[in-house]
């Protein structure tokens, strides 16, 4: 059956925009997957259910388009040194095959966006250094204008693959077995958070042992034909295909970050609960350096959390937390978790209610109902 893949549009009644479409749109639409606009694209939250979905990643494999993410690619001599002035991580720790997840920070230290960066090595034939970021579908044409006024004059080349290549996620304790039936290279040699250039279906592929969902896996970027062949071949050895609603639950459960509600502009990675990112001790300048450390002298005055409801309720979005009768926060990412049993959420509040076991309140449509902080992540793989 021949599908096509060119990008096909629809009006996104909430922008008057046409909706993007990825290159496994018609894949997702012959599942009968539910599509929803997200991000400017048109994507499946679900196909067979969230929960049942979900499950699937946690005990077999379960994949997800993730096309509509932004992929970066980067080439110069010097684009280590570059591209540290960008983030507080430090990249010169990494090894050609080594990735970071790290942030992008402005003048304030709020977080313009948080990525992954992966250092290829020297290239061969012309001496340069080689690197990919992925970063925030979202955040895609801000992150491109924000990164490439600050390579301007350093002589790093920055190409925008994100039109041309797509992106899978194979996700689970069998993603390797099953991904492994179309790979060259053995991928028991790739480490948590490494990534080679390798061959998938007899063509080049990047394949990174990364994710979003709290399980061992795998990302891969090739070319939409062989990414429509991939998806077909994973889908006839039983991988699950899987929607936004289950990468949402799944990542929550991980306490895994969702830019524009855990974190944004506003926020500091300090705040965030994100302070490993931040080497101050071993990085040079960066941009929003100095408010980060202002801040950690300082002390921050809010922190993320994770709470848990004592009975009935789940805390969604935007629900305000209350202590003593009076409004200190509010939840940023919420729901029930299929594994746990346990509605949970994430939230900020004031630093000296912060500490585990501290109870709350969450107001919900008008009512109040107790949740307690407890320790993060909510879930936590056995295999990683």
């Amino acid at each position: 059956m021949e599908r096509s893949n060119k990008a096909k549009t629809q009006e996104n009644p909430e922008t008057a925009r046409p909706l993007s479409r990825t290159p496994l749109y018609d894949l997702a639409v012959e599942l009968k997957g539910r599509m929803v606009p997200f991000a400017g694209w048109e994507m499946p939250v679900q196909f067979t259910g969230i929960t049942s979905e979900h499950q699937a990643v946690r005990t077999k494999a379960g994949m997800f388009d993730i096309s509509h993410m932004g992929k970066f690619a980067f080439q110069g001599p010097d684009l280590i040194e570059v591209f540290q002035s960008l983030v507080p991580s430090d990249l010169s720790r990494l090894q050609p095959g080594q990735a970071q997840y790290t942030v992008l920070l402005n003048s304030h230290g709020g977080i313009l966006d948080d990525i992954i960066f992966y250092y290829q090595g020297t290239d061969a034939a012309t001496g340069e250094q080689r690197g990919m970021a992925i970063v925030n579908a979202a955040t895609k044409s801000r992150d491109k204008a924000w990164i490439a006024s600050h390579l301007e004059t350093t002589g790093v080349n920055f190409q925008d693959l994100s039109k041309d290549k797509a992106l899978i996620a194979v996700q689970g304790p069998e993603a390797l077995t099953h991904l492994q039936q179309f790979v060259k290279e053995n991928l028991k040699e790739i480490k948590y958070f490494g990534h080679i250039e390798g061959t998938i279906l007899d063509k080049p592929a990047f394949i990174a042992r990364t994710g979003y969902t709290g399980e061992d896996g795998f990302e891969v970027m090739v070319d939409p034909p062989v990414a429509v062949e991939l998806w077909q071949g994973l889908l006839d050895a039983g991988v699950a295909p899987c929607g936004l609603g289950a990468r949402d639950t799944l990542r929550l459960e991980a306490a895994m970050a969702l830019y524009g509600q855990d974190i944004d502009n506003n926020t500091t990675p300090l705040e965030a609960g994100l302070s490993w990112l931040v080497h101050l001790d071993s990085t040079g300048d960066f941009i929003g350096r100095q408010a980060i450390e202002a801040q950690k002298a300082s002390g921050i005055s809010r922190r993320l959390v994770g709470l848990e409801m004592q009975g009935r309720g789940i805390a969604r979005h935007d629900y305000p937390l209350l202590s003593e009768g009076k409004v200190v926060g509010k939840v940023t990412s919420g729901t029930m978790s299929p594994t746990l049993g346990k509605a949970i959420a994430l939230a900020y509040v004031p630093a000296n209610l912060a500490k585990v076991s501290q109870e709350l309140d969450v107001e919900i449509r008008g009512k109040t109902y107790p949740v307690t902080v407890v320790k993060r992540p909510f879930y936590k793989s056995k295999a990683k």
